[in-house]
């Protein structure tokens, strides 16, 4: 079903899966803090041991969710930005999130929306709208195409967002290494944004 993004906020918090604009791109969401969701949300999405990415309004969403702060502190100053940074995360009660990686990519956007939402939902597990190894899905008829009725609703794309993958980064020791180039350039040899 079509919805609003306020609406979406409170099928989110009941434990649904769905399609939103994220502040990137089209995202296939759900409540990280809840587990049956999650693990809906990788079966809808065909996915094993590749976990999404974990957004939220600050990294206090994160620090709550049992990533250590110090992982944090030492990139928050890459955020709010379209930069999904790649963190240690192996709490072994959170396998369902991290996928048994002992990692996961985290980022606050920069959106004003998208902050109001994470406010209201805290944070989400987000994927791209779309089938492994598919094209993005840019609007609400392809995104449909993908996930038809397993998903339990969809929102309509906001204008002026991204519309572009985030960047993916990680830090290695006191080097950043940038696995995915997105939205946002960054300087590989001083770590800093361009």
């Amino acid at each position: 079903m079509d919805v609003s993004l306020d609406r979406a906020a409170e099928l989110i918090t009941a434990g649904m899966v769905g399609v939103l604009p994220t502040d990137t791109v089209m995202g296939l969401v759900c409540s990280a803090k809840d587990r049956s969701a999650v693990t809906r949300l990788y079966i809808v999405k065909g996915r094993e041991r590749k976990p999404g990415t974990l957004i939220g309004a600050g990294i206090d969403q994160f620090v709550a969710l049992g990533v250590k702060a110090r992982y944090l502190r030492a990139v928050e100053g890459y955020w709010p930005n379209a930069i999904s940074v790649v963190v240690p995360y192996a709490d072994v009660d959170l396998t369902y999130l991290h996928q048994g990686k002992g990692t996961l990519a985290v980022r606050v956007p920069q959106n004003d929306t998208i902050q109001r939402l994470l406010r209201k939902t805290g944070p989400l597990v987000t994927t791209s709208a779309n089938m492994p190894g598919e094209p993005l899905a840019t609007s609400l008829t392809e995104a449909k195409a993908y996930f038809g009725e397993s998903v339990d609703f969809y929102v309509e794309p906001i204008p002026g967002l991204v519309q572009q993958p985030s960047t993916i980064i990680r830090i290695v020791d006191d080097s950043v290494e940038v696995l995915r180039e997105g939205a946002v350039k960054i300087n590989k040899e001083t770590g800093e944004i361009q």
